[in-house]
C-alpha cells in the first residue's frame, strides 16, 4: 500500500532542508515537490488544525519560521512531522503530501484569503484555547 488511495504515487526520496524550511518529496511518478513547512503546518491534518468537521477548521497564525525537529514515518504510507512549536499530531499520508506539494500554490492563496477575511496577520501568535473571543479559540466569531 503506498499511500491511503490505490495505486497513488509513493515518494522514491524525502529530504528536510532545514535552512531554506522546506521538505522535498519525489515521487515514483517522477513528480518533485518542495513544500514549506509553513504550509504544512498551516494545513496539518490534525483535528488541533482541521477541527471534527466542516467549518470547525482553526486558523493558523505565526507559523512563518517554523522548523522541523523530527520526521517519523508511520507504517508505509505517511510521516509523522513534529515542528518547532510543539504541533505533532499531524499525520502526512503520501496522498497528502503529494496534494500540497501539486495544489500548494492554490492552497497557499486561499490561506491568505482566509488570513485577511478574518483580519488577521500571518505573524499574529495565536490565540490559546479559552482566551479572548468570548472564551473560546476560535477567531471566525
Amino acid at each position: 500500500m503506498a499511500g491511503l488511495k490505490a495505486g497513488a504515487p509513493a515518494p522514491q526520496s524525502i529530504t528536510v532542508h532545514e535552512k531554506s524550511r522546506v521538505l522535498e518529496v519525489v515521487f515514483s511518478d517522477g513528480a518533485a515537490f518542495r513544500i514549506p513547512f509553513e504550509l504544512m503546518r498551516v494545513y496539518s491534518p490534525s483535528a488541533e488544525v482541521q477541527g471534527h468537521g466542516p467549518g470547525q477548521e482553526v486558523l493558523q497564525t505565526g507559523k512563518r519560521d517554523v522548523t522541523l525537529v523530527d520526521l517519523a514515518p508511520v507504517g508505509n504510507y505517511a510521516v509523522q512531522p513534529t515542528f518547532s512549536d510543539g504541533h505533532d499530531s499531524g499525520i502526512f499520508s503520501w496522498d497528502y503530501l503529494y496534494e500540497l506539494g501539486q495544489r500548494g500554490d492554490a492552497l497557499w492563496q486561499d490561506y491568505v484569503q482566509r488570513l485577511q477575511a478574518a483580519g488577521v496577520d500571518r505573524d499574529a501568535p495565536m490565540v490559546p484555547k479559552g482566551a479572548g473571543h468570548g472564551g473560546h479559540g476560535c477567531a471566525s466569531h
